[in-house]
Formats: structure tokens, sequence, C-alpha cells
């Protein structure tokens, strides 16, 4: 995961823009400033002597897709400044420990955040991810205080140790953590345990921006979730424009409109960007019952309960008796006071690819991909380490363009007769949703199985897809 490497498996999969990552830890962050240059207001790439002077890195030679290895062309990934940091501390009586995602306009105001957080005596040296005893409402108003760009997002909300609403750890609100800055959180991500969906039946998240990240901390994971923005420059007021986007149209709606304009002006789209609106155009999403917290259980004791079952027999683990960690889900259904979920609009496009859609219209639309790698592998009835599985993929990949081409875009029949009909097969389940999977709890990923018996992972109603032209 250097700069580099990230910078070639992005264009592999057809990723435009990734952030650095750890902007906080001091030996990482000397590697972005000799490393990358400006691309852009706040966005940056690799320096033009390392894109016109490196090879691939030892052991993904082969890998690679040559339609996309001319380092000179102009389809270089984009990277913008970002860090997590992990606030450990107490409020209301309660230990809380929260994951957030800080996004920074310059390089000068990440010098500046860096400088603040040392003079308070926060080791950066010890992780990519510092640990800090600070509230994350004060974590907010500290870089606020730098500069009013800057962004924090609450990162993988549901996980239960370290979400903003997690179960172990968490709150019950934006508004219970960020107290008066809550309406400058813009929005959440919404982490591999939970999709958009899910998400949808918070109200508070009704009109903010439900984002979704890879949390990569390996080269394959990369684009395994993503979001897309619909931009007509990449910058980074361009990109917060477009995750501001919900709350200003909310506000814009109210009796604040007129503070809202006032506060917003400098980065409104009228004021800049003429009448092109940023927006986010949809998300992709790892199926959530795959993450490793989407159901309650005890690992250990291999004790996994589905919130039905929650309710009938229980928090306590059957074999040790103690609590089990609640997943997700339950804690989605909690926090929403609903039992059954409201339901998307779910929609198939010419190329058998199902959009989930909010049937009240203020998020945009998502899918539900597994990484082709995974395809691969059980298409061949191997592993995804084995030669064969990643030789096949890196033809797909000279054949047919990126990763998210063949997910997204490629029609099955042409992958059949041209490659490999299995893999077609495959991934046509998976644009549909016709696989089985066994969720994920207590930190253990879920078993996705495309070829399986039992009932599919859509839970579709062919009655109510529609034709959707994206």
């Amino acid at each position: 995961m250097t700069l580099s490497v990230m910078a070639d498996v992005a264009r592999e999969k057809g990723i435009d823009l990734l952030t650095v990552s750890d902007f906080t830890q001091p030996l990482w962050f000397k590697e972005i400033q000799t490393l990358l240059e400006e691309a852009g207001e706040g966005v940056y790439q690799l320096k033009s002597e390392i894109r016109n002077s490196k090879s691939l890195p030892a052991g993904r030679q082969g890998e690679a897709n040559p339609k996309i290895q001319n380092s000179n062309d102009q389809n270089q990934p984009k990277f913008i400044l970002s860090t997590e940091i992990s606030c450990i501390y107490s409020q209301g009586g309660k230990l809380r420990r929260i994951h957030n995602l800080i996004f920074a306009p310059n390089i000068e105001t990440v010098e500046k955040i860096n400088a603040e957080m040392k003079k308070h005596g926060y080791n950066l040296h010890s992780d990519g991810r510092p640990i800090i005893g600070l509230p994350s409402r004060d974590l907010f108003e500290m870089i606020l205080t730098i500069d009013e760009r800057c962004m924090l997002i609450p990162c993988h909300v549901w996980t239960p140790h370290f979400g903003l609403y997690g179960s172990a750890s968490g709150f019950d609100s934006i508004e219970e953590a960020f107290g008066d800055l809550s309406d400058k959180i813009y929005g959440i991500e919404t982490g591999l345990s939970s999709d958009p969906e899910m998400n949808w039946q918070i109200p508070e998240l009704e009109n903010r921006s439900i984002l979704s990240f890879s949390d990569a901390h390996s080269p394959a994971k990369m684009g395994r979730e993503a979001t897309v923005f619909d931009l007509e420059k990449v910058s980074y007021d361009t990109i917060r424009q477009a995750i501001m986007a919900p709350m200003l149209r909310n506000q814009s709606k109210g009796t604040n409109k007129s503070k809202a304009t006032r506060e917003n002006k400098s980065s409104s789209s009228s004021d800049s960007f003429g009448s092109f609106v940023p927006r986010i155009l949809y998300t992709v999403e790892f199926y959530p019952e795959e993450g490793k917290y989407h159901y309650s259980g005890h690992r250990n004791c291999k004790v996994v309960r589905t919130p039905e079952e929650i309710r009938e027999e229980g928090i306590a683990c059957s074999v040790c008796g103690k609590r089990l960690t609640e997943g997700v889900f339950i804690r989605l259904q909690h926090l929403s006071g609903k039992e059954t979920l409201d339901s998307p609009l779910k929609k198939e496009n010419e190329e058998g690819l199902v959009w989930f859609v909010d049937p009240k219209k203020n998020q945009p639309p998502y899918v539900k991909l597994v990484p082709l790698l995974e395809i691969v592998a059980e298409s061949l009835g191997s592993t995804v380490q084995s030669q064969k599985s990643k030789n096949l993929y890196s033809l797909l990949l000279k054949t047919f363009g990126t990763e998210f081409d063949v997910l997204l875009k490629t029609p099955v029949d042409t992958i059949a007769t041209t490659l490999n009909d299995k893999v077609a097969q495959g991934i046509a389940k998976v644009r549909s949703g016709n696989i089985v999977i066994h969720p994920g709890f207590d930190g253990e990923y879920g078993v996705v199985k495309i070829w399986g018996e039992g009932k599919d992972a859509s839970g579709t109603d062919e009655s109510s897809q529609l034709s959707l032209g994206l």
C-alpha cells in the first residue's frame, strides 16, 4: 500500500480518486510530500518523474492491464488528503471509541493539523491511525479552527467497537456525539457491514450524504466499496460541495435558508460552480452480509444469531453465557425503531445489473457487487491466491478494460463468447443478486457463495424491477 502501488492498482480497477490516508504519520507524510505533486486545487498525483520511470512493483508483473500502463496518459489517479483518527474518551458516563476521517484541502493545512496535534502531546509516530483522548466534537472544532474547509466524516459508523452508532461504545445520534457542530457533519461512511438502504432508515441521515469507501489495508481490497461523483472538474472544493449538497439542499428549504446561504456562500454551487452542481451519482457496495459485524454472535463460541433470534432467545451466548457482540443489523433496528426495514425500489438495466433506488428520492442509487477476483476464483473452483485465478483476472482486464468495466458494464454474453462462460455466469449472478451469503459476525467476514443452495442475497421482487438507464 505505497502510493505508487495504490496508483497502479487504482488504474486496474477503474478508480480515479484515492485518499492518501494516514497524513498524521510523520514518515508517511514525508512520502506524500516527496512523491506527489499538485494536479488541481487540493488534489494531487504521482510526480511526473516517478510516473515516467517506475515499473510495476515486484510480484505484480503480468498482473496489471497493459491497456492502462502508459504512465504518460492523462488518466492518472488523483489523491486527496485524509487521515483516520481514533478518539477514545469518556462522555455521558460511558467509554466512547470513535473512528473519524479527516479531510484537508491542502498540504499547508495538513502541516498545521499535525503541528497542533503534536502540541497537544498526541503520539503520531505510533500508528497510521493515531489514538487520541479528545472527544470527536473537540477534534472537529480543532481542525475547523485551522481551516473551515476541513471535513470530518464518521467512518464505518455501525461497527460495534469503533463506530459512531456502535453498540459497544458509540452514540445514539450525531447530535449526541457532536453537539453544536452537528450541522457541519455533512455525511457518514457506511462501513462494510451496512449499505445505504440500511442507513436510509435513520431520520437524521435523510439529508446527509451516505458515503462508501473501501477501507482497504491491501491493494486487492481497493474498490470493494466506492463513491462515484459527478464533477465538472476534480478539486477538493467540488468534492466537498458534492458531499455537502444534501444538507445544503435541506437547509435551503427551511427557515434557516438565509443563514445557510450566508455561511456556505463561498462553496455554493451558484457562486463557485455556475449552474453545474457537483453531486454523488451512485455508490458501489459490498454485500453487507459479507461484512464482519452484520449479525450478532461470538466467533470463539461459534454462536451467531439473527435479530429475530435475538428477540426470541436473548443476547446472552448459549455457550459461555456472556453478552454476544451485538451486530450491525439489530443495532440499526434499535435506533430506527423498525423491526422490518423499508425496502428500496429495485431496477434492472439492460446488462442485468440491479440498482437500488431510494423511494423518497433523497439519496442516490447504489449497486452491490462482489470483487472480480473472487468471482473468477469460484468460477474456476480455485482460490484468489492461485496463479490461474490471477491469470484469468488479468486476461479479463486486458480484454475488457478495468475491473469496474467488467463488473458494471461489459455484456455477459460478450464475456462468455470471448473468454469464459462460467465467469460470465458468475458476473450475471452477482449483478442480479442471485448469490448466497452466510453473514459475518463478531469480527469474521461473511462467506459468499455464487453457486450455492439457499435463498439468494437480493431478496428481489421481480414485479418491482424496472428499467434504469444508468
